[in-house]
């Protein structure tokens, strides 16, 4: 069975993700933020791995996830409250989010 979202709600500051499988999980907004996973934040490697473009912003107060869109059957597109919009979230990738810190 391929992991993947059964229902996403917006609760209070969190996000919840509930999964096929019957598990369900709990990510703090600020800190799905924090771990986009997009060029903007991470930066891009060069042929050489040096990272280029990566931003140091690792906190980011108050910003809120304001909506979301599936893309393909592999990954959530989160809108936040300070215009990002560009992390392609794997399910894979969200999963491994809340094990080192999630619900």
């Amino acid at each position: 069975m391929q992991l993947k979202p059964e229902q996403l709600d917006l609760i209070g500051n969190e996000v919840a993700i509930k999964w096929n499988d019957g598990s369900e999980n709990f990510f703090n907004m600020e800190q799905l933020r924090a771990a986009s996973p997009s060029a903007e934040n991470k930066g891009e490697p060069d042929l050489f791995g040096n990272i280029h473009g990566a931003s140091s912003q690792t906190e980011f107060p108050g910003v809120k996830v304001i909506g979301w869109t599936p893309i393909g059957g592999y990954a959530i597109r989160f809108d936040f409250s300070d215009g990002h919009r560009t992390g392609l979230y794997s399910f894979d990738y969200l999963k491994r989010l809340a094990k080192n810190g999630g619900n």
